[in-house]
């Protein structure tokens, strides 16, 4: 049986005097985990920051980025940050990765060669994942090289690498160099297809991904779909009815989740579409943390 977790992320524009507090609040509720998004031009806490934050607040809540890019950043001080991390709070940390910024405003802040995001991004990933399993690492990549580094104790619980994404190309670098997905604004019916295709690609590479490492990131708009919404849900998958992709009521939001468990996916970011946290929360523990097994 698929162990069924379902976490949260702040409600959208949540600054740093609103994301105190929320770590230490959200574990008395016995939520399972926090997402952080990477969005710089923002109020939004910075993901690696507020990971740092919400982990030492915390004992058991777990803490993930949903999705902080990769490319664009030197991956010996990202495994720096998550080895330092994990070692502070163990079996807690969640990374999630992406290839690009959601914004394309935000694109020049993570510099990479013109056309080359897609190859920097599977080299940085197969030089992060030796750095947080081996003890020392050399690496002779077109964009990296480093000779017999060390970066200090590893994690007792090997830490899993998730990545984002939808295109074709996205899915085979999961099965291909991740531990699992966690995907967006897909209908059941797609996110089963993306399954298949990731387990596809990790069979084709010698790998296996487990059957529980793959998730959604679903946005609860109870309170009415605002425009932007409406327009990034219409420009990732277009023709698909807005409402097989975000939830439009809680009962709407167990609907989907209940159909996505179906389809194979076992991990799930609930998003408020709204900033009343409260309400929010509220509807969340009673309508879809039973869900939880």
């Amino acid at each position: 049986m698929l162990k069924i977790r379902l976490g949260v992320a702040p409600a959208t524009g949540t600054g740093p005097a609103g994301f105190a507090g929320l770590a230490e609040r959200l574990e008395e509720a016995g939520v399972d985990s926090l997402w952080l998004s990477e969005l710089v031009y923002s109020p939004e806490v910075d993901p690696m920051i507020g990971m740092a934050h919400a982990l030492a607040r915390t004992a058991k809540l777990k803490v993930g980025t949903g999705v902080a890019i990769l490319p664009g950043r030197h991956p010996v001080l990202v495994a720096k940050q998550l080895l330092t991390l994990a070692g502070l709070a163990p079996k807690r940390v969640l990374p999630v990765f992406g290839l690009r910024p959601a914004r394309q405003a935000e694109h020049d802040l993570f510099p990479v060669p013109p056309g080359r995001r897609a190859a920097v991004f599977d080299e940085s990933l197969a030089l992060l994942r030796r750095l947080l399993e081996e003890d020392s690492v050399s690496f002779d990549g077109e964009f990296f090289q480093v000779s017999d580094v060390s970066l200090g104790p590893r994690p007792a619980k090997r830490l899993d690498v998730w990545l984002g994404g939808s295109a074709p190309a996205a899915l085979r670098r999961t099965g291909r160099l991740a531990d699992g997905w966690l995907g967006s604004f897909h209908t059941p019916s797609q996110a089963r297809q993306a399954r298949i295709a990731i387990q596809r690609a990790a069979a084709e590479a010698g790998r296996e991904i487990e059957e529980d490492h793959f998730g959604l990131s679903l946005l609860v708009a109870d309170k009415g779909i605002p425009p932007e919404l409406a327009e990034t849900a219409a420009r990732r998958r277009p023709g698909v009815p807005l409402a097989d992709l975000v939830a439009t009521s809680w009962p709407e939001a167990r609907r989907l989740v209940e159909q996505h468990i179906e389809a194979g996916l076992s991990k799930f970011v609930i998003r408020p579409g709204h900033g009343d946290f409260d309400a929010f929360l509220e509807k969340f523990q009673a309508e879809l943390v039973p869900l939880q097994n």
